[in-house]
């Protein structure tokens, strides 16, 4: 049986970033997986033949040494070779022992980075069960802009998938019987590849668990997990900003067969604030002063981020745009703090009395203007 291309079987490119490849597989392992294709042996073989892929070409390592191999030629011509053959230089046939693939008069084993070809079919395709972690989570959490530059915790609710309460993850109804998985004998996994090497999976028909329900749990259609809404409290850091992530170990969904769960992936979006802005570690806001204050000086009170106020002294003639700084009381992060610049604004009544009419008129004669 000739090999099977891992390009191929994803129809990818060889050249195909990770990214693709993730993504290609993503997509192909929802389409045939067996909990969408239930009694589909096409399906299931399909769905080991992805798995198969992506356990090596999502491996920057084993992708690496696999081109090397593939390169060579040696998987066309390993899997033509009879399983537990062996490979001797010089063999009849002036074949090597790989049936043409290539000869080891031609390369070296040494030529190979210090591999032997055993060492690198192992270190590529493995033997024995891989560790199979709990697919990882993303999710955008909004952060009021207060909550973003002070630090503090914000709850969020996430889709998870958890061991179903009704069969208790064992897939079968109340008072099923359970009986020997017929596809993987009970041991729980399968183990599929090329020639004499193999990978080893959680079975698809028994999820792992080695044992068939005589009747699937009603809760969970014999999966054995159901899909909820967890609610969890997030540390928001001080100082963050829109796009900062925070890595939750074991935070998304469960691993099979009682492996480990994923990772969830928060990437944080501060809200806008009505009356602050951020420039760096300064914090920038505006307040408006009439143009009595602006022209005779006066005292205003300013809210601050922390939700205190300070008194700002505006002095006579103040022009409009004027920013004062008012030390220490900006966003402090890393040992250091900046301040915070209070723009203000003058404004201009829109109706005027007569008599203050009179007063404006005076107040510009006095500095030679004309009107």
């Amino acid at each position: 049986m000739a090999a099977k291309d891992f390009y191929q079987v994803l129809g990818v490119a060889d050249s195909a970033s990770q990214a693709e490849i993730k993504k290609v597989y993503r997509r192909l392992a929802k389409q045939h997986h067996p909990d969408a294709n239930p009694n589909n042996a096409q399906a299931a073989e399909r769905f080991k033949e992805i798995s198969e892929a992506h356990s090596v070409l999502s491996d920057p390592d084993k992708r690496k040494q696999y081109d090397q191999m593939r390169k060579l030629g040696a998987f066309d011509g390993f899997a033509r070779r009879p399983a537990g053959a062996g490979a001797s230089r010089g063999a009849p046939g002036g074949s090597g022992g790989f049936g043409g693939g290539f000869s080891t008069d031609d390369i070296e084993l040494g030529d190979l980075g210090g591999f032997g070809l055993g060492d690198i079919f192992s270190s590529i395709f493995g033997r024995g069960k891989r560790e199979e972690r709990g697919e990882s989570l993303e999710t955008v959490v909004e952060v009021p802009f207060r909550v973003a530059m002070l630090g503090g915790k914000v709850p969020v609710t996430l889709p998870v998938t958890e061991v179903c309460p009704t069969c208790h993850g064992n897939g079968g109804a109340p008072g099923a019987t359970f009986s020997t998985c017929p596809e993987c004998n009970g041991r729980g996994t399968i183990s599929f590849g090329q020639g004499g090497f193999a990978v080893t999976r959680p079975c698809p028909q028994c999820r792992g668990r080695g044992k068939i329900p005589s009747a699937p749990c009603p809760t969970c259609d014999g999966v054995g997990e159901v899909r909820t809404q967890r609610r969890v409290v997030i540390t928001v850091p001080t100082g963050t900003e829109s796009g900062t992530k925070v890595l939750l170990k074991g935070q998304g969904l469960p691993g099979r067969a009682g492996e480990p769960a994923g990772d969830l992936v928060v990437t944080f979006q501060v809200q806008p604030d009505r009356f602050f802005r951020r420039d760096g570690l300064d914090i920038l806001c505006e307040v408006p002063i009439n143009l009595a204050q602006a022209l005779l000086g006066s005292r205003i009170r300013v809210r601050t981020l922390d939700g205190k106020k300070v008194v700002l002294k505006i002095p006579p003639g103040t022009q409009p745009g004027r920013k004062f700084r008012v030390k220490g009381l900006g966003i402090e992060k890393n040992g250091r703090r900046g301040d915070q610049l209070v723009e203000v604004r003058v404004t201009v009544p829109e109706h005027l009395s007569p008599e203050e009419q009179e007063l404006v008129k005076k107040l510009a004669e006095m500095e030679g203007m004309t009107y």
